[in-house]
């Protein structure tokens, strides 16, 4: 079965856009949902916040913009560069870098940080 990075499940409610499935969406990718959320609110410079399990962000965002920054934070921060399976774990933050270790091929490499 090949995999397939999910698609936000999001709506707009006055100036804010609301991430449905963000914990279905974390569990997918193996991280913590306040993670993405971290992502999504560098990559969109809005502020975000978490309710439960709906992620709130504090802008108006288009379903197809939402969807092509969780394709790049898959492809970035999940998706193994060598082997390219949704693998991988981080094994340590450095100041800027992120290290990422895959758990199918072995491979590891680094990553910029977005934090």
């Amino acid at each position: 079965m090949d995999f397939k990075i999910p698609e936000a499940d999001s709506i707009i409610q006055g100036n804010k856009t609301l991430i449905r499935n963000i914990s279905q969406i974390a569990d997918v990718a193996r991280r913590d949902k306040e993670d993405i959320a971290k992502y999504l609110s560098k990559d969109l410079a809005a502020p975000t916040s978490m309710d439960g399990n709906v992620l709130s962000i504090s802008a108006r965002i288009q379903p197809n913009v939402l969807n092509e920054k969780l394709k790049r934070y898959f492809e970035t921060y999940i998706i193994c560069k060598e082997c390219k399976k949704p693998d991988t774990k981080v094994l340590e933050t450095q100041r800027g870098y992120v290290v990422l270790s895959c758990e199918a091929c072995g491979a590891i490499y680094t990553v910029k940080n977005y934090q």
